[in-house]
């Protein structure tokens, strides 16, 4: 059972706000995985963005934490980037208004977090790495391209069983300005909206 705040925002995602467009952006990634559900085989997604510390970072958290509310099971959420950074400390503050617990595990220059959405399951954990890092797995997963940058920089994914281009708009352009804690809540909320799209449409018989 995930965080009562959390199961909140997820039942108040309104999948009608997708256009037609959009869906079909989406519909790659809904055959992959209706594929792996129907097989009963498991599920390794790979969310790859230039630098790792953003919408990559949102989309693994929300991918896996979708998953478990609809009840699928066998699937690990993973992220990346073309290089290493950190992740930005605003995506752990939006999280954390949103009902995740946020627990900074280190203080490097890089931390480590782990990001709790539920009392019962394991946290996912969320630190800047290289879309290939041993932390990630290197074969038989799926490579969700959150950015065009990383899209661009990598047309082939090496160990990806199949590549997603399913790119959003950076919230760092609105960094150090009014509408920061703003946007960054309406790019987490678009991409729970879409992941919830995503995982619905894989689950119908």
């Amino acid at each position: 059972m995930i965080y009562p705040k959390i199961e909140q925002t997820v039942q108040s995602l309104n999948i009608d706000s997708i256009s037609v467009e959009r869906k079909e952006v989406l519909l790659g990634l809904v055959d992959y995985l209706k594929t792996k559900i129907r097989n009963n085989e498991a599920i390794n997604l790979n969310f790859i963005c230039t630098h790792n510390s953003r919408r990559s970072h949102l989309s693994q958290i929300w991918a896996q934490v979708i998953a478990n509310y609809l009840g699928i099971n066998n699937i690990s959420c993973y992220s990346g980037g073309t290089e290493a950074t950190a992740m930005f400390p605003k995506v752990g503050e939006t999280l954390s208004n949103q009902g995740f617990k946020i627990l900074k595990l280190s203080d490097a220059q890089n931390p480590v977090y782990a990001i709790k959405f539920s009392e019962k399951e394991h946290p996912v954990i969320c630190f800047s790495k290289t879309y290939d890092d041993t932390f990630n797995p290197t074969s038989g997963f799926g490579a969700i391209m959150t950015c065009d940058s990383a899209n661009e920089a990598c047309p082939m994914v090496m160990g990806a069983e199949n590549r997603f281009p399913i790119t959003y708009e950076d919230p760092k352009k609105f960094d150090d300005t009014p509408q920061q804690t703003e946007k960054y809540l309406e790019r987490s909320i678009q991409i729970a909206t879409e992941l919830y799209f995503v995982f619905l449409e894989a689950i119908k018989a």
